[in-house]
């Protein structure tokens, strides 16, 4: 529901994943295979023969420093950048207002309630059930429109479907005090203290 890029997040998680995976097979067989051993102990140093013949032929003139340490600060750098643009695309799309509008009336305004409002009121609303292990509440973007994102942990033996129905009832009661109707996913979370298979319901 919010903005965090979940397919790239998957791949990049794929991706990793399959390297250390790799990284760990070739440990495997270099400690057990002694031919993998002698294999990349000549590989290992016909590629450092390679590296230090380029440093080597690409040194300042007059100088024993090589250009390409300065490619390899631009590459790290650009690492960085992309690093720090990747981190701050993740939980992306929190809403600060739930609704905002014109109002033509006698004395035009603008009319704004934060989602805040409608968070505190429905936590407030379900804090005090014994049926409950904890709440959750928040506002997202959706499409352009703020949406609300409900997260309850019932205890072991609750229904599901009539809590389900009961928060659904309260939400529609919030549409009605602040006079518009609010898309909402109701996630029904199953953890340590709640033993049956979780289920999503979207208004």
């Amino acid at each position: 529901m919010n903005g965090t890029p979940r397919i790239l997040n998957r791949i990049l998680i794929g991706i990793l994943g399959l390297k250390l995976l790799a990284i760990g097979i070739l440990l495997l067989l270099l400690a057990a295979v002694p031919a993998v051993g002698r294999w990349w102990q000549g590989w290992s140093a016909g590629v450092w023969r390679i590296w230090r013949d380029l440093f080597e032929r690409t040194r300042f003139p007059g100088r024993a420093d090589s250009w390409l340490w300065i490619v390899v600060v631009l590459a790290l750098l650009l690492v960085i950048g992309v690093m720090v643009a990747w981190i701050a695309q993740q939980g992306k799309g929190r809403a600060n207002l739930l609704v905002s509008e014109e109002d033509p009336g006698e004395v035009p305004g603008n009319v704004r309630i934060g989602s805040g409002v409608a968070e505190q009121a429905l936590r407030a609303a379900l804090a005090d059930r014994p049926d409950l292990a904890g709440v959750t509440v928040a506002t997202y973007e959706f499409r352009g429109e703020p949406a609300l994102k409900i997260r309850v942990q019932p205890r072991q033996g609750v229904a599901p479907q009539r809590l389900a129905s009961e928060v659904s009832a309260l939400v529609e009661a919030l549409d009605v005090a602040i006079g518009k109707r609010t898309p909402v996913l109701i996630h029904i979370a199953a953890g340590a203290r709640s033993r049956f298979g979780r289920a999503e319901r979207v208004r």
